[in-house]
C-alpha cells in the first residue's frame, strides 16, 4: 500500500465525504491505521506473515467463556502497574510491595493460560520485582516494572488488535436471519436482499413504476424488521437498536412512503437518501468496518 501523498491528506477540504453521516472520518483512521499496521506486511514483504494468536486464548474470551478473563486480567495489570508506580514516586515500600504482589501473580497466569505464549511473559523480571518489593528497594522495583512494561508494549504492538479483531469484533456468520418460509438465511443474503429492495424503490420511482416503487418500500419494511430481530443476539438493551432502526427511522419510512404514494420521485429519493444516512451508514459505520477486517484476518 502506497504511502498517502499530500494531495491525499488534503482531501477533508473541499470534497464531499465517503461517508454522508458527518463524525465517519475517525472510521476511515481506525481502519487505515490497522491495514497499514497489520496487513500491510504480507503486500510489502512476501517472507513476512501476520503474526498468529494461540488457540487456547480462545477460552479466556466470549462467547466460549461466560467472562472477558483475558481482557480482564489485562485490565487488571495496567491497574496494578500504574499503582506501583504511583507508590515507588510518592515513596510508600508498603503499598508498592502490596500492589506488585498483585501485579506478579496475574502476571505469573499469563502463560498458564495461553501455553504458547511462554516465552513472550518475562517471569524473570516478575522475580526481580517480588524481590525488590520485599525488600523495599523502591528503586529496584521502578527499573523491574520498567523493564516488564516495554515487554508489554512490545507484546501488544504485535496482539493487541489481533485479539480485538478475533475477539471483539462482530462475526455475522454466526447470526440467524428469518425469511418468507419461516427458515432461516445468513446476513450477508439479508444485506443482499436489503441492498435489491433500496435500489428498486429508487429505480423504479424514477421510471414512475410507482406500484412496483411501494412493493420495494413494503419490502424493505419486512426486511428491516428482521434485522432488527437479531440485534438481541449481541445487544441486550434498547439503546443500539433504537439508534439505528427506532422513531427516527421510522419516521423517515413513513416520509418515503408518503412521497411514494403520492408520486413524487424527487422527494422520494430525498427520503431514501435520509433512510440510508440514518439507517445503513450508522450500522455500517460501527459493524461492516470492523466484520471486513476481520474477514481479512480470520
Amino acid at each position: 500500500m502506497k504511502a498517502l501523498t499530500r494531495h491525499d491528506r488534503s482531501l477533508g477540504s473541499g470534497v464531499t465525504p465517503v461517508f454522508p453521516d458527518q463524525g465517519r472520518g475517525w472510521l476511515i483512521v481506525i481502519l487505515f491505521t490497522l491495514l497499514t499496521s497489520v496487513v500491510t506486511p504480507v503486500i510489502a514483504d512476501e517472507g513476512k506473515t501476520i503474526s498468529r494468536l494461540p488457540d487456547s486464548l480462545a477460552q479466556w474470551y466470549k462467547p466460549v467463556n461466560k467472562r472477558q478473563v483475558w481482557l480482564h486480567t489485562m485490565f487488571a495489570l495496567r491497574r496494578e502497574r500504574q499503582a506501583i508506580e504511583e507508590y515507588v514516586e510518592l515513596k510508600n515500600p508498603e503499598l508498592a510491595r502490596k500492589w506488585s504482589e498483585r501485579f506478579v501473580k496475574h502476571l505469573r497466569q499469563l502463560p498458564e493460560m495461553a501455553p504458547e505464549w511462554e516465552d513472550e511473559v518475562e517471569l524473570k523480571e516478575a522475580l526481580r520485582l517480588e524481590r525488590a518489593a520485599l525488600s523495599g528497594d523502591l528503586e529496584a522495583v521502578s527499573k523491574a516494572i520498567a523493564r516488564i512494561s516495554r515487554n508489554c508494549r512490545s507484546c501488544h504492538r504485535e496482539y493487541r488488535a489481533l485479539a480485538a479483531m478475533r475477539f471483539r469484533s462482530p462475526d455475522f456468520s454466526q447470526i440467524p436471519v428469518s425469511d418468507d418460509q419461516g427458515g432461516e438465511i445468513g446476513y450477508a443474503q439479508l444485506m443482499s436482499d436489503l441492498s435489491r429492495a433500496i435500489n428498486r424503490i429508487k429505480i423504479a420511482s424514477e421510471d414512475q413504476r410507482w406500484k412496483r416503487a411501494n412493493q420495494a418500500s413494503a419490502r424493505l419494511r419486512v426486511l428491516l424488521r428482521r434485522l432488527g430481530e437479531s440485534c438481541i443476539a449481541c445487544h441486550k438493551d434498547p439503546p443500539p437498536h433504537e439508534r439505528i432502526l427506532g422513531s427516527a427511522s421510522q419516521g423517515v419510512l413513513d416520509g418515503l412512503d408518503e412521497a411514494l404514494q403520492k408520486r413524487q420521485a424527487e422527494l422520494s429519493g430525498k427520503k431514501l437518501g435520509e433512510a440510508a444516512v440514518i439507517i445503513c451508514a450508522r450500522c455500517h459505520g460501527v459493524h461492516r468496518t470492523l466484520n471486513d477486517v476481520r474477514s481479512l484476518l480470520y
